[in-house]
C-alpha cells in the first residue's frame, strides 16, 4: 500500500487539535461532533465528495479524533486522514436515506462505547451538513447527554492561518490570477457564456506549473448586463454582448484552500457613471487595505471603504468581506468574522480575508476584490497580482 498523501505535517494537525480542545474546555464541552466538511478536513485531513450523507468527527479531550461516516467513505478516510484505521469508522449502507433507521443511531452507539453518553456534547446546529432530523435522533438516542450548540467553535480556531496554510493560499492565488486572466482574455461579443465558463474551469483545474487545481466551493459567477445587478448568478448559454459589463467572481483552489478574486469586463464603451464608480471603488479599496492592519478591527476596513464611497455620493449597504481559506461547497467563506460596520473582530497577523466591496447598481454590477493577508506590520497584503481596474475591451 502506498503512503498517504497528507497535506500537512503532524505538528500542524496537533496544533489544530490543541486549539480546538482549549476552546472546548472554555465552553464546558467534553465531546465535539463536527459535521462541517471544512472543519472535518482541518482536524483530520479527510477529503472526499461524501458530505451529502451523514458523517463527522468525534473529538474528545483525550486521544486521537475519530472520523465517522458511511462505510464506503470510511475507505476514503483511511486514505486521507492522518489517524490510524481504528479511529476511522463506517456505518452500514442500509442507514443511507432510510425511512426506518438513521445514521445517528449508529453514531450514538459509538458514543456509548466511548463512555460519553452522559457527557456535554457540542454539535454544529447552524451548519449546512447537520440536519434537524439528525439532531432529533441524536437527542433521542442519548437522553442522558447534554447536547449543546457549538456552532462555529472549530471555525473560529481556523481564523489565524499557519505558515503552512498561507503557503497553500498563495498557491491558490497563482491559480486565481490564471482563471481571472483567462476570463478577461476570452470575453468578447458573441462568445457563449457556457463556453467561457468551460475555459475558466479548465484553467482552474489545470493549475499553474506544478500547482494543480482543485474544485472551487462556489462555481464560477459570471453574470452580464442586467443580470450583473444581482449577486450570485451563474451562467447561461447566451452570447456576450457589446455594451454590457460582466463581472467574474472566481477562485483558484489548491488542496481545498481558496484565494477568491473578482474583476469586471466591459465590452465597448462604459457609461460615465460606471467609470466614476470605478474611481471610487479603487480608491476605497486602497483605503480599506491601509486600515487592514494588525490591531485594527474588521469594521475599520469597512468604514474606510464606505468613507471613500460617501465622498463620491455612493451609498452601499451590507458586508464587504469575510475570512477565507479551507472550504467545501456551498461556500468558500469561513462563517466567522465579517468586514462590516458592526463587526469589531480584532485583526491579527495570519488572518486572511476576501475583501469584497462589490457595487451592484440599477443597470450594471462592478466587482473588484482581493484576497488579503493581515501582516505583522503595515497594511494588508493583496495575495493576487492582477491589475485593479475595470477591464475595457472595445
Amino acid at each position: 500500500m502506498t503512503l498517504k498523501d497528507l497535506p500537512f505535517s503532524q505538528g500542524e494537525f496537533d496544533r489544530r487539535i490543541a486549539k480546538t480542545r482549549a476552546a472546548m474546555e472554555a465552553a464546558g464541552i467534553d465531546l465535539m461532533f463536527v459535521t462541517d466538511a471544512s472543519n472535518q478536513n482541518w482536524l483530520t485531513g479527510y477529503d472526499g465528495w461524501s458530505f451529502y450523507v451523514h458523517q463527522g468527527v468525534l473529538l474528545s479531550m483525550e486521544g486521537d479524533p475519530i472520523w465517522w461516516g458511511r462505510y464506503m467513505d470510511m475507505l476514503g478516510g483511511r486514505r486521507t486522514c492522518w489517524m490510524g484505521d481504528d479511529n476511522i469508522l463506517g456505518y452500514a449502507d442500509h442507514y443511507v436515506q432510510s425511512t426506518v433507521r438513521h445514521p445517528m443511531q449508529d453514531l450514538a452507539g459509538h458514543i456509548r462505547e466511548l463512555g460519553l453518553d452522559k457527557a456535554r456534547i457540542g454539535v454544529e446546529m447552524e451548519n449546512y451538513y447537520y440536519s434537524a432530523k439528525a439532531h432529533a435522533v441524536l437527542v433521542e438516542e442519548l437522553p442522558q447527554a447534554q447536547i449543546l450548540d457549538a456552532t462555529a467553535l472549530v471555525n473560529w480556531q481556523r481564523l489565524i492561518k499557519s505558515d503552512e496554510e498561507i503557503g497553500f493560499i498563495r498557491n491558490a492565488a497563482r491559480i486565481s490570477e490564471k482563471v481571472v486572466q483567462t476570463a478577461i482574455d476570452r470575453a468578447a461579443p458573441g462568445v457563449r457564456k457556457n463556453d467561457l465558463v468551460a475555459d475558466i474551469m479548465h484553467a482552474g483545474i489545470t493549475g499553474v506549473d506544478d500547482i494543480w487545481g482543485d474544485y472551487p466551493a462556489i462555481v464560477p459567477l459570471t453574470p452580464s448586463g442586467l443580470d450583473a445587478t444581482a449577486a450570485h448568478l451563474t451562467w447561461n448559454g447566451q452570447p456576450m454582448r457589446e455594451g454590457e459589463a460582466t463581472f467574474f467572481e472566481l477562485s483558484g483552489v489548491y488542496r481545498r484552500y481558496h484565494a477568491p478574486l473578482c474583476r469586471t469586463v466591459f465590452l465597448g464603451k462604459p457609461p460615465q457613471d460606471m467609470l466614476e464608480a470605478e474611481k471610487a471603488q479603487i480608491e476605497g479599496i486602497e483605503a480599506g487595505l491601509a486600515a487592514a492592519k494588525a490591531g485594527n478591527r474588521t469594521c475599520d476596513i469597512a468604514n474606510a471603504f464606505l468613507g471613500v464611497l460617501a465622498k463620491y455620493g455612493i451609498k452601499r449597504e451590507g458586508r464587504m468581506g469575510y475570512p477565507i481559506g479551507l472550504s467545501y461547497p456551498p461556500d468558500w467563506g469561513e462563517r466567522t468574522a465579517s468586514i462590516r460596520t458592526e463587526d469589531e473582530t480584532v485583526l491579527e497577523p495570519g488572518m486572511t480575508f476576501h475583501f469584497m466591496p462589490a457595487l451592484w447598481m440599477d443597470t450594471w454590477g462592478l466587482e473588484t476584490t482581493e484576497t488579503i493577508l493581515i501582516r505583522d506590520d503595515g497594511p494588508a497584503e493583496a495575495l493576487c497580482d492582477m491589475p485593479r481596474k475595470l477591464f475595457v475591451k472595445n
